[in-house]
């Protein structure tokens, strides 16, 4: 029997990955949505969450797809109301908020989960794995998409709180915290920000790893192909992990993996981790990436950039 679940905020990755994610899955039935400019067909939808908490006490878990900033207030009302909560990417605005989401999820006994969609990846478990027993000696991120096309006309994402290019950016930080044996942290940064806006457009890092040089390359105005791109050089080989963690290479030569679909199957991945979290009555939430990104933001040098509009 499949169990009744709530989304909120019907936006362009609910629309994409959720509600496709969720109808597909046999333990999930999209009951409720919360929007007020979205709608799924054919699901009752509210304009706020405290009406859906109140008209529908059969629903014990709300999903969470709203943007970083507003998405604490709405955590926390669903948890006092003794609703599971999954977070979409990021988990919050700032891990303060995520730090009292995990002891408000504690306190009641209810799971929390704060979800990481790019580590779900077909070709990720296989890259931790050959990694695990390497010595790394370099490893690049090459992170580089279109605002436009995967944001349009969503200016929250350049406002304080939007995280700029390290939206996009800490899904490649999100890999990179789960494959690499040793832990990484941030040595310094170059935040590229607009004139007119509050958060990066592009950004380079370097983080401290115990022995290689570890570099990021972050661009949100990049037109054509896109890349998402980490390659690790070991004493072993050079791994490459490209389109998001859906492929890999080891030293040139494509490697083959056990999921047919190893890019769109990430979201159906998150809602089975989600359904085994609520039957055991635990919680997941790795701060990790989100923490690389806080130590960006505090150790960057801002540099101008042009103005932008979408």
């Amino acid at each position: 029997m499949s169990t009744p679940i709530a989304l909120v905020g019907i936006g362009k990755i609910a629309q994409d990955q959720h509600v496709p994610a969720i109808g597909a899955s046999e333990d999930w039935d999209l009951a409720a949505t919360v929007s007020r400019h979205g709608n799924v067909p054919g699901v009752e939808n509210f304009a706020d969450l405290d009406s859906m908490l109140a008209a529908r006490p059969d629903i014990g878990v709300v999903s969470l797809c709203l943007p970083p900033v507003p998405r604490f207030e709405y955590a926390a009302a669903a948890l006092r109301a003794g609703r599971h909560v999954m977070l979409e990417k990021p988990p919050g605005a700032t891990l303060a908020e995520c730090h009292a989401l995990q002891t408000m999820a504690a306190e009641r006994g209810l799971t929390l989960y704060a979800s990481w969609h790019s580590r779900a990846a077909g070709m990720v478990a296989p890259a931790k794995a050959w990694l695990a027993d390497k010595s790394l000696k370099k490893m690049e991120i090459i992170w580089k998409e279109d605002i436009r096309r995967w944001h349009p006309g969503q200016d929250w994402i350049l406002e304080a709180g939007g995280m700029g290019v390290f939206d996009p950016g800490i899904n490649a930080l999100s890999i990179v915290t789960e494959i690499l044996p040793d832990p990484i942290h941030v040595a310094g940064a170059i935040l590229h920000v607009p004139e007119n806006r509050q958060a990066p457009i592009a950004a380079q890092v370097s983080f401290h790893h115990p022995t290689a040089q570890v570099t990021a390359d972050l661009d949100f105005l990049q037109t054509g192909e896109q890349t998402w791109t980490i390659r690790a050089e070991t004493d072993q080989g050079t791994m490459t992990l490209t389109f998001g963690g859906s492929r890999m290479h080891i030293d040139g030569v494509e490697q083959t993996g056990a999921d047919p679909d190893p890019l769109n199957a990430e979201y159906p991945r998150l809602y089975r981790h989600m359904t085994g979290l609520v039957a055991s009555g635990r919680s997941d939430v790795d701060l990790t990436p989100i923490v690389h990104v806080s130590d960006v933001f505090t150790l960057g040098r801002r540099v101008a950039a042009p103005p932008f509009d979408f």
